[in-house]
């Protein structure tokens, strides 16, 4: 039975070592770089005396920070991604509410941490990936890790006005990636067309399935999903077949007239979530990609990613909704009404999520 995560990646470098996984606006890795430089960076970390404990990752959208994030693992450490793109309260908030006693940052984000106060250790990505892998050490840290050791810690929005902090372990996003994997019918060949953040775990869905199939993931710049047409036209340059979105980047395509020039010709597999798709926008998706399988995806980060899926099979009028459909294996929705009863067939209730990927 699978216990860590980072059996995905130690499998992917058996088959495709000189594959390239990860690819960002100027920068990639191949499968054999990420391992080597995660395995540098927990070493280095042990030799630092960190270990069970949070590392924020504090680094933008690159292939780095996804190398760091397994590096961090690893270490037997969980990593906590933070950009500088967040408001800067935001960051603040994380910061007091962790106390972490080390920050791994590039060239690029290293000079702003004493804007948010931060005054514990500072790691240098491209000083840490130049140490020497020691495999005593690592193994030794995976001979004690469980599968229920936490890996991240993401922070909510603070829709309540102050973030919280939503932890997962191995057990619950190997769980999950299983089955998202199963559903969505991810396989060496998926190309991935990342939208999402780095410190959302929305990412999830492209990260990890990418070790886990010896897969490809392109980081798609921010400033494409300003500019519809050539959002397109990136899709369609490097044959992207696969994209897990939030609703608003598809509708910014199909609303502003980008499929009156451009069709992404590559998408077989577009999984939406975390908005409700408005009908008119959803049925052009379907018109100008009628061989594509659309996947409406639900669930709250608390859940590690998502909970729910339904496959679209049917035509859907103006006034319809897309159903969320049914819970993945080894997950239970449970409705429950005003009373904390289990509500009866037809009645409005509370969604509740029973399973592993509580954690």
């Amino acid at each position: 039975m699978q216990r860590n995560v980072l059996e995905y990646l130690e499998q992917a470098i058996l088959k495709v070592p000189k594959k390239t996984a990860y690819i960002g606006d100027n920068e990639d890795k191949t499968f054999e770089e990420v391992y080597q430089e995660s395995r540098a960076i927990a070493t280095f970390l042990h030799e630092k005396n960190n270990y069970n404990e949070p590392i924020v990752v504090f680094m933008g959208k690159k292939p780095r920070t996804i190398v760091t994030f397994y590096g961090v693992i690893y270490s037997g450490n969980y990593y906590v991604p933070v950009d500088e793109e967040m408001p800067k309260h935001r960051i603040e908030l994380i910061f007091q509410s962790l106390s972490p006693r080390a920050v791994i940052c590039d060239e690029e984000t290293s000079s702003l941490l004493d804007s948010y106060g931060y005054k514990g250790n500072v790691y240098l990505y491209h000083e840490m990936i130049k140490t020497k892998a020691c495999d005593e050490i690592i193994n030794s840290i995976r001979d004690k890790q469980l599968d229920t050791d936490p890996i991240y810690i993401v922070f909510t929005s603070g829709s309540t006005g102050v973030p919280k902090g939503v932890v997962a372990c191995h057990r619950s996003v190997i769980d999950y990636i299983d089955n998202l994997s199963e559903v969505l019918r991810f396989d060496e060949d998926t190309v991935f067309g990342n939208q999402t953040p780095l410190y959302v775990d929305a990412c999830l869905k492209e990260l990890y399935p990418t070790l886990k199939f010896g897969a490809t993931t392109y980081l798609i710049p921010k400033s494409l999903f300003m500019f519809p047409l050539q959002l397109v036209e990136y899709l369609n340059e490097h044959k992207i077949n696969t994209i897990c979105w939030v609703v608003s980047a598809l509708t910014m395509i199909s609303a502003l007239g980008a499929f009156e020039k451009e069709v992404p010709r590559y998408l077989h597999t577009i999984a939406f979530g975390s908005e409700v798709f408005p009908i008119k926008q959803f049925n052009l998706w379907r018109k100008h990609r009628p061989e594509a399988r659309f996947v409406n995806l639900y669930g709250p980060t608390e859940a590690t990613g998502m909970s729910c899926y339904y496959e679209v099979n049917r035509e859907f009028q103006l006034d319809d909704v897309i159903p969320i459909g049914r819970p993945f294996k080894n997950t239970e929705i449970i409705l429950l009404d005003d009373n904390k009863e289990l509500a009866k067939k037809g009645e409005v209730g509370e969604i509740c999520i029973r399973g592993t990927s509580l954690t």
